[in-house]
């Protein structure tokens, strides 16, 4: 079943819980957490550069080239199993991808602070769909001007939530720390590179 959460200001999220059957999210966990050659970036926020809290890979068509956080980030091709789920994410999501961004939470004390996909290159209004594999980890999203407009969500192995609409543009969205989390979480954010205007 697909929840649908109105945001503040055009925002709209859609969460399927039991997107991926167990033992098909359960296999797909595996092949990437064995099979992707993971990797810690540096990255640049508010003028200060960090390690990555967690790891990432890049993959897409050949014009899918991404800068955040100071980071520029060339895509590799499609692995066969990123390829066949990215078709299935397009046909849920009702929207075209031609990258994915990779994030590998090794335990809850990997994390992701709040941020927005609101890159030159993603466009307007971008489509953003996300699926979650391994441990349920803690999504959180927080208006960028009213802290009253906020929605908290846990987001288990299998599911897909997509984000559409002006969400980018009015809040912002993270993965906390988790402490009590002892097992690894991957999360496949799926987007379209449209280029700098």
């Amino acid at each position: 079943m697909i929840r649908a959460f109105g945001l503040a200001n055009g925002g709209v999220v859609e969460l399927d819980e039991a997107w991926l059957a167990p033992g098909v999210a359960a296999e797909l966990f595996a092949t990437l957490r064995d099979g992707i050659g993971w990797r810690q970036e540096r990255i640049r926020v508010r003028g200060r550069e960090y390690m990555q809290p967690g790891l990432v890979a890049w993959f897409g068509d050949p014009e899918a080239t991404y800068t955040y956080s100071g980071l520029t980030l060339a895509p590799e091709p499609w692995p066969l199993p990123l390829a066949h789920l990215r078709s299935q994410v397009e046909k849920s999501a009702g929207a075209a991808f031609n990258s994915v961004l990779c994030n590998f939470y090794r335990n809850g004390s990997d994390s992701m602070g709040l941020h927005a996909d609101d890159e030159p290159e993603l466009g307007r209004n971008p489509v953003i769909a996300s699926v979650s594999l391994g441990e349920t980890r803690r999504f959180v999203m927080r208006h960028v001007k009213d802290p009253r407009e906020r929605l908290d969500l846990d987001l288990a192995g299998a599911s897909l939530l997509v984000m559409r609409g002006t969400t980018q543009h009015f809040f912002r969205h993270g993965v906390p720390k988790q402490p009590k989390v002892a097992g690894a979480r991957i999360n496949l954010t799926f987007r379209c590179i449209v280029g700098r205007p």
